[in-house]
């Protein structure tokens, strides 16, 4: 596990950039039981209530296929469940969040992004748009299932905007992005892609606009399980998500904010194309 920044701790490097590359976190063999165990439960489609299936997709689009899946660990009856929730409560990464937060964190949301060859990517955003943790914000844990470059629709993130407010968002450009949802940086701020590689954890602050690229690919995957937390003492989340402290049990007396929802909500949710 490195920083880009060989001098600052993963610490310093997260408060001030508003997020930390953490390299190898997870093993090869790990990431090729994530990957397979997924893609095999996923051979035949959308799975109903785990994919964000999309009613409204064009012919041809990837996604409706291999839309993401939705807080997989809440399905113990499948493969993808045990993992999932393995993965959510990982020791590792535990840890590290413990790190940046300055406290225990409570687990929320689980997902797992396909993103097969010429899929839209996802327009830049800010997760505590939709988790609306309060006080303060929501953590995420991204972890690379491919090698992620510009080709196939590497993550992008905007250095130092974990400083901003909530922004209110515009409307995405459909043509490029599968979700409504896009968040315009500051003119003096410009997002940057890291090179990640299959086991790399992106670990980044709920404020942080961030987003991805079209798979432009023609024969790549971008699959990444996608983990999602609040500080520990949190008062408040969207009744979308959960709240599992470190052995996996719900945490009482975390109020439900009355707004808030998934994260990015797909065009072809809210009309067909």
């Amino acid at each position: 596990m490195v920083s880009a920044a060989v001098s600052v701790s993963p610490e310093q490097c997260f408060q001030e950039q508003g997020y930390f590359l953490a390299r190898g976190l997870i093993a090869p063999a790990e990431v090729s039981n994530i990957r397979d165990t997924f893609m095999a439960l996923a051979a035949k489609g959308p799975i109903p209530g785990i994919s964000d299936i999309l009613a409204g997709a064009r012919p041809g689009d990837p996604l409706a296929f291999y839309p993401r899946m939705m807080n997989p660990h809440r399905h113990p009856e499948v493969p993808v469940g045990p993992l999932a929730l393995r993965y959510l409560l990982d020791d590792r990464i535990l840890a590290l969040l413990r790190a940046f937060a300055g406290s225990d964190v409570w687990a929320a949301q689980s997902m797992f992004y396909f993103k097969p060859p010429g899929s839209r990517g996802q327009a830049l955003h800010q997760d505590n748009f939709y988790l609306k943790v309060k006080p303060g914000t929501c953590l995420a844990a991204w972890i690379a299932i491919d090698d992620c470059d510009r080709e196939n629709g590497a993550m992008e993130v905007v250095p130092g905007s974990h400083h901003l407010p909530t922004i209110c968002p515009e409307q995405a450009d459909a043509a490029h992005s599968f979700t409504t949802h896009f968040v315009r940086p500051p003119e003096y701020m410009h997002p940057v892609m890291p090179v990640m590689q299959a086991g790399d954890v992106l670990f980044f602050n709920g404020q942080l606009i961030h987003g991805s690229t079209p798979n432009v690919s023609a024969s790549r995957f971008r699959r990444a399980l996608i983990c999602h937390y609040m500080p520990a003492g949190s008062e408040e989340i969207a009744g979308w998500y959960d709240t599992l402290d470190s052995r996996g049990e719900r945490v009482a007396g975390v109020k439900v904010s009355t707004d808030g929802g998934p994260c990015g909500t797909p065009f072809e949710a809210t009309a067909p194309h």
